[in-house]
């Protein structure tokens, strides 16, 4: 082993401040987030939002154990699935951007000591990879913002969301197999769809970590920014998406998605029935009315 984190702390798997069994938030909301230290943002034709000011449909989640380098521990990703499914029940909520604590850790990984107490039967009997899904199940858009290590269930965590921006200091992996097991919360699935099959057996296998820029280059990240912009950054981007049609946004999403597990055929097919069921849309109409009259949109969701 090196001084390298491991999958839920330093080498050696023992995170750093072992952090006591409390029934404390583990989660932080924020909602509406607020831009900070960023650009302004805005619709054509609407006020930008200027740091400090809220961002209309955005919602900033965080990971609030930075002691333990944000270790996911059940109760942890209990509180997340609970904070997602809160906020994608929530029209008024319309991306999501999730981060870390903290400026060491978006998730170094998984509670190991939480995990050595762990039978088979008892990991057969709680399923307790379920409330991972209840996380990449929601309908709203969601955005990584990853600074540091993204190590193990993180890296999991993080490709389980849409989009990942990425500091130029983060850094992935799945090291699962220096404790004798594989990735278990997607990483084999997610991380080779997102790599392709050589570069993710390679990962895996071998342990290694994936620094951000090559993150970027092999299409993992969406975007590379410096250490302390990987929060505005990644709000930025959900305002973007915050301002767009709510609906088409909910169709595209549940589109792409598609298109990781889906034949082309079958893909194709479900594309094609939601490109029909939004002509029936209040937002389709006054789209196409406003950039024939040359204005900005004014989205009801309806």
């Amino acid at each position: 082993m090196t001084d390298e984190p491991g999958i839920d702390g330093p080498a050696g798997g023992r995170p750093a401040t072992v952090e006591p069994v409390t029934d404390e938030p583990r989660v932080r909301v924020t909602f509406p987030a607020p831009l900070v230290g960023g650009a302004e943002v805005g619709n054509e034709g609407d006020a930008p939002a200027r740091a400090g000011r809220p961002l209309a449909g955005v919602a900033l989640v965080t990971i609030d154990r930075p002691r333990v380098l944000n270790a996911l521990d059940g109760a942890t990703i209990d509180q997340l699935a609970d904070a997602f499914e809160a906020l994608d029940a929530d029209p008024a909520c319309r991306c999501i951007v999730l981060t870390g604590a903290g400026e060491r850790a978006f998730a170094a990984g998984g509670d190991i000591r939480e995990m050595a107490e762990e039978s088979a039967a008892g990991l057969l009997a709680s399923d307790r990879f379920a409330r991972w899904e209840r996380i990449a199940r929601v309908r709203t858009p969601t955005i990584a913002a990853v600074r540091g290590f993204a190590l193990g269930g993180g890296c999991e965590l993080a490709m389980a969301c849409d989009m990942i921006v990425a500091a130029d200091d983060a850094v992935f992996g799945q090291p699962e197999l220096r404790l004798g097991i594989i990735p278990g919360a997607g990483g084999t699935q997610r991380l080779t769809r997102a790599l392709g099959k050589a570069k993710a057996m390679e990962l895996i296998l071998t342990g290694r970590n994936l620094p951000a820029v090559e993150a970027e280059a092999h299409g993992l990240v969406n975007r590379l920014v410096p250490a302390d912009r990987v929060v505005p950054a990644a709000l930025e981007l959900a305002a973007e998406i915050a301002a767009m049609p709510p609906l088409a946004v909910e169709a595209a999403v549940e589109a792409v998605r598609a298109a990781q597990e889906l034949p082309l055929r079958d893909g194709l097919a479900l594309e094609r029935r939601l490109f029909y069921l939004l002509f029936a849309t209040e937002d389709q109409r006054e789209g196409m009315r406003a950039f024939l009259d040359k204005r900005p949109a004014t989205w009801q969701g309806r």
